[in-house]
């Protein structure tokens, strides 16, 4: 009696380690693309309009930052997935220190773009906000 030994299934064996790892690499590589647009970082460039000074100011997501008469809040900011015309986007909550009758008022409230900063323009008599940066 000639024993004979199955090869067809070591070679299905192998077929499919190589899917599995073929897939859980993708899906590493898609976790990570994912990660890189979202950043924890905001950097925002103010203008004081009377003394004509540009301030750049670093925001961690979620921490409220007082700068003179603001308070300022970054709450979520993105990057763009293309790399030619890059877009940058972020939460942003501006309150004015300086009203006292309304502490629920913000001055802005609302998504800033870094590429065309007058769709949701800033209005302010002292200060100019711009997005920046998203790390």
């Amino acid at each position: 009696m000639v024993l004979k030994r199955n090869t067809q299934v070591g070679k299905n064996n192998f077929k499919l380690i190589y899917l599995v790892f073929l897939f859980y690499f993708c899906l590493v590589l898609n976790l990570n693309a994912k990660g890189k647009l979202e950043g924890t970082f905001t950097d925002i460039k103010i203008l004081d309009k009377i003394s004509s000074k540009n301030t750049l100011l670093k925001l961690k997501n979620g921490d409220l930052v007082n700068f003179k008469d603001l308070s300022i809040k970054s709450l979520k900011c993105k990057n763009s997935e293309f790399d030619d015309n890059p877009e940058i986007t972020a939460y942003i909550q501006v309150r004015d220190l300086t009203n006292k009758n309304n502490d629920e008022v913000f001055v802005f409230n609302g998504w800033m773009f870094s590429s065309s900063p007058s769709i949701t323009p800033f209005d302010h008599p002292v200060y100019d906000v711009w997005l920046v940066n998203c790390y």
